[in-house]
Order: C-alpha cells, then sequence, then structure tokens
C-alpha cells in the first residue's frame, strides 16, 4: 500500500521552479530517501508532504490527476489537519524551546495533538528513555550537546507516535558514535511498521537506511531505486552514483549543511 502519492507535481518560487513535474510514490512501511545538491527541491518536496507549503500547479486531488499529492489518501491541500495529526516532523533546524527544560519541551508539544498533560508526562519520559534522554529530563535545552538536541528533536517528532515521520537532515553535525545512535533508533521504528522519509547528505546513511532513494537535481528526479541496485548499475558506491548523475560535490554540499 502506497502511503504518499505524488503526480506531476510543481512548486514555483516566484520565478524558481523548485520542484520541477516530479511522480513518486512511498510505500507503508519502507525507508524512502531524497538525495541530491543544495536547491534540488529535496526539502520543499518534504515540505509539500507535511503540508507547510502547497503545490503550485494543476488540481491537487487525489491519485493520478495532474498535481496531485495525496498522504493516507488524503490531499494534501484539502485535508492538512488530518495528515498533519498523523504525521511526525524532524526539522534541519533545531527550534526547540530554549526557556524549557527537555521534559517540558515534550509535554508542551504534546498540547498540538490533544495529548492531556497526564499522559503526556508518561509519553514524555518513555521517549526520552528511547532516545537515551532520561538523565536529562529536568536540564534546560541550552545546556544540551548538538548532539543532544537532535535526539531530543527526534523524540519531539514521535510524541504523538506517527504512521509517517519525515526528518530533514537528521544527523547533521553528529559525531559518529551518536549518529550510528540515531541509526539504530531509526532503524527500531522502521521495523514497527513506521514509514520514514528522510535528506540526507551522508551517502552512508541512505545506504544504511534507505529501502529506496529519488536523487534529484534542479527541481526533477533522476532516478528513483534501491541502493543496491544503484550501486549495480553504475559500478560503485552511493556516492558514486550521486556525483555520475548530479555532478555535485558532495563535501562542499556537506559543508554548507553543517555551517
Amino acid at each position: 500500500m502506497n502511503i504518499v502519492s505524488a503526480h506531476n507535481l510543481h512548486k514555483y518560487y516566484n520565478s524558481l521552479h523548485a520542484v520541477d513535474g516530479i511522480d513518486f510514490e512511498i510505500k507503508q512501511g519502507e525507508c524512502f530517501g531524497f538525495l541530491g545538491p543544495n536547491g534540488a527541491g529535496k526539502t520543499t518536496a518534504m515540505s509539500i508532504i507535511y503540508c507547510f507549503v502547497p503545490p503550485t500547479s494543476g488540481d491537487v486531488t487525489v491519485f493520478d490527476t495532474s498535481g496531485d499529492v495525496t498522504v493516507f489518501d488524503m490531499n494534501v491541500t484539502e485535508s492538512p489537519g488530518e495528515i498533519k495529526a498523523r504525521l511526525g516532523v524532524m526539522p534541519q533546524e533545531d527550534n526547540l524551546d530554549f526557556e524549557l527544560s527537555v521534559l517540558e519541551n515534550l509535554i508542551v508539544y504534546a498540547r498540538y495533538f490533544n495529548i492531556m498533560k497526564n499522559r503526556s508526562v508518561d509519553l514524555a519520559r518513555t521517549l526520552l528513555d528511547f532516545v537515551e534522554l532520561s538523565d536529562k529530563a529536568d536540564v534546560n535545552i541550552r545546556s544540551l550537546s548538538g548532539g543532544m538536541k537532535r535526539k531530543l528533536m527526534l523524540a519531539r517528532a514521535l510524541i504523538n507516535d506517527p504512521e509517517l515521520l519525515i526528518l530533514d537532515e537528521p544527523t547533521t553535525g553528529l559525531d559518529p558514535h551518536s549518529r550510528r545512535t540515531v541509526w539504530n533508533k531509526l532503524d527500531h521504528l522502521k521495523q514497527q511498521n513506521t514509514t520514514l522519509i528522510l535528506t540526507t547528505h551522508y551517502m552512508e546513511e541512505a545506504e544504511q537506511l534507505c529501502d529506496r532513494v529519488a536523487i534529484m537535481d534542479a527541481g526533477k528526479i533522476i532516478t528513483i531505486n534501491t541502493p543496491a541496485e544503484l550501486m549495480h548499475i553504475h559500478n560503485g558506491n552511493l556516492e558514486d552514483v550521486y556525483l555520475k548523475l548530479t555532478g555535485k560535490s558532495l563535501e562542499k554540499q556537506k559543508e554548507v549543511i553543517s555551517k
């Protein structure tokens, strides 16, 4: 079963054609990755999925109509509230409340999903245990390391037990140990049949987590396939494939993202 379907999707920002007529489907329980250089349209495509920005062109209706984007068989322009209630988002930029403690950040966020406080406290503590931050529950956000903040962002994205989890550069800036920890948590979620959509500039991360990847450039999808099949077709690792298809330096992309 497809949990997300997009057909002939376009998005303009004034004269910039950020997403240029792309088609993709994401299956329930898989991890789907958007790969590509900065400005390729990855984040815009994901932002449309989680109803943060609307698509531009065509009638946005269910299934195969031009311009159609559906999530959970609901249209992103017609049912944004219902869709948002069933998904979690871990953005690239940390937007935690620095006036609150770690635990309070989760409790306050739970209110957006009408989760009562007595339940949200227990849920928040369970999630802090899941991301290995239980000992930081009462610490102010300002005292956390960058890696701890990313883990807390993941916990926050899970507060409503989402069926679909969207992750924009989830491990940017993390040390290798913290990155592996996040990978293990995401793999656990995938085993629980949570659908994952992510962008990343770490090709090892895409190889480790993704069932399929869409490689994008200049608003278009160049190819969609499994990492293993892409590496077989192009006779190299996923980074070799990325460089061959986009012609862009991966290291420069990582430098820009980490600043």
